[in-house]
Order: C-alpha cells, then structure tokens, then sequence
C-alpha cells in the first residue's frame, strides 16, 4: 500500500474560461471582475455597470479573442498550468501537486477545502505570479486564509528577483533572441492609484527586468519594459506597450523581441494581446515584432518553481 502524502502544493493561476464563447466568458469575467481586489468600486455603483453595460459588450468580444488561440484541450492557460504541475510533480516527489484557477474551473476555494479534509496537514500554495501584487497574489491570499483554518499553510509571496527563475527566463530568450534586437519586457498593467497607494507591484516588476537583462549581459539601451492590458479610463502604469513599440519605432528600431515575464505561462494576454495584436501594431509602423513565449511547462520552469517550494518548506533537495 502506498504511504499518505501528507504534504501538497498548490499552483494557482488566474483562471480561464470554460470555452471561446459569449456565455462562458461573460461567467469567467463576473467572477473574475467582481472580485474587489481587482475592481475596488462600490458594489453598489459597480454591479449595474458591470452586469449592465460590461459583460455584454465585453463577452463576444473577448470570446472572439479567446477563439484566436485556442488549444485543442482547452485555453492555454489551463494546458500549461496543468502541464506545469505535472512538471513540479516530477521534481517533487514527496508532496501531492495540484493546480487550481483564482476565478473559473478547476476552484482554488473547492481544490483549499477537499485538501483542508484529507489527509494533508501541511500545504504550500503557490501563486503563479512572479511578481507580487495587491491585484493577483493577495486576492489568493484572502481565500487562502478563509479556508485553511488548522492546516500549516505556506504562501509564496513573490519570486520575482529569485535566481532560479530568473535564470530560467534568461535562458528561455538567450536561446530565442535575435543578434542585436531590442528586448522589451512587457508586464500586466494596474492602475497607478494603487501604485502610488503601496503597491509594490511596479518595483517588483523593475527587479524582475533589471535582474533578467543583468543575466543576459544586456546594457541598459539595450531593454526597456512596458504595462499591457489596461482596463478602463482611468491612469494605468507608463509606459504602455503600445506606446513603447511607438517610441522604439520612432527611434528607427526596426525589430524587437517581446518577452512578458509576468505571466508564467501562456494565455490570451501572450497570444492574442502581444504575438498577434502588438505584432500587427508594430508592423503597421514599419517593425517586426518576434515574440517570446512564457517559459510554460519548461522543464528549467518546473525546476525552479520546485526550488522554491522546497525552500519555501525547508525540504531538501
């Protein structure tokens, strides 16, 4: 008989709908968009807006979007999480390892609470966003903490600046760069209001490029970063993709390579956002973008994430 696993971990990413279409996208984004760590309106002022005017504009729309790069076995980010976790699997052979969605299927609230009632007594969750922020990794904390009362639980905050994964990037867009093309690092956005609130989102960001260009041996007009993925009218992070391709093609580059090291895999803000949205942009203003992909289920991927649990929980190697 084969011993009990006593110990888990947790990968979480953001979520995905169910499938490329209106009414999928509409549940995925109710949830995701009336999460207040996301969204921090009044309920009151921000329900009607959103149920009334957002998802039906937004739901066909963003499904079209999704379409563009769907997978045969779902969305990309649910097939490189779940192979991902396959990966950690390999490299952690002492420990359960599951995965599980913020907002959408499969539930990190359900994956908390069948965990909280088995026989797992110590848990390491592991939020698959580099970069800490007040938007992503503490919404995960907040649910974390509401149902894993009595279990030792072990949040990893951030990684942002670790060496393994950091490594691992480098040596993702080494093997890819092209000789003398401008590298561009372009993260998810977030309003300034929470920047300038404490957010350390924005630094963390500035660690991760600054620490990945270092490895590359990179010199600083060498690289810049960006936010994509505004939402709303109101002031997001500068400079925004979009207007950093604009000044890089202003400036006469002609090429560039876009990496996104905020997200650990693949999904519509990699595929339809930058390889095929800002790839048409940029081409309209004389350039070629080359984009390169998240690290996915990479084995150097896997490897350090492992690292870091093992750490995370005073494992040894």
């Amino acid at each position: 008989m084969q011993a009990t696993v006593d110990t888990a971990v947790l990968a979480v990413n953001l979520g995905t709908p169910e499938a490329p279409t209106a009414p999928a996208v509409r549940r995925y984004l109710a949830e995701f968009l009336g999460d207040p760590r996301v969204v921090s309106i009044p309920p009151l002022l921000w329900k009607p807006l959103l149920y009334g005017v957002i998802l039906p504009l937004r739901g066909p729309r963003s499904a079209a979007n999704y379409a563009k790069v769907w997978m045969a076995d779902g969305s990309p980010l649910l097939v490189h999480t779940r192979d991902l976790a396959q990966g950690l699997q390999q490299h952690l052979p002492g420990c359960q390892v599951e995965m599980a969605m913020r907002y959408g299927k499969p539930s990190l609230r359900e994956a908390l609470r069948r965990l909280r009632n088995g026989p797992v007594r110590r848990l390491a969750v592991l939020p698959l966003y580099p970069q800490y922020s007040t938007t992503t990794t503490a919404s995960v904390a907040d649910v974390v903490a509401e149902e894993t009362q009595g279990m030792d639980v072990t949040l990893i905050e951030d990684y942002s600046s670790d060496a393994g994964w950091v490594a691992a990037v480098a040596g993702s867009i080494a093997a890819r760069r092209g000789a003398d093309r401008h590298l561009l690092f372009s993260f998810h956005g977030i309003p300034q209001r929470l920047a300038d609130g404490g957010d350390p989102y924005p630094q963390r960001c500035q660690d991760s490029a600054g620490a990945i260009a270092a490895a590359l041996g990179l010199a600083p007009g060498q690289w810049s970063m960006a936010f994509q993925s505004r939402f709303g009218r109101e002031r997001w992070l500068e400079p925004s993709t979009l207007d950093e391709l604009d000044r890089l093609a202003a400036a006469g580059v002609r090429e560039v390579d876009v990496v996104c090291p905020g997200f650990a895999v693949d999904c519509i803000e990699t595929l339809e956002e930058i390889a095929l949205g800002a790839a048409e942009h940029f081409q309209a203003r004389g350039g070629r973008l080359h984009y390169i992909p998240c690290l996915n289920a990479a084995p150097a991927h896997a490897q350090a994430l492992a690292g870091l649990v093992r750490r995370a929980l005073g494992v040894p190697a």
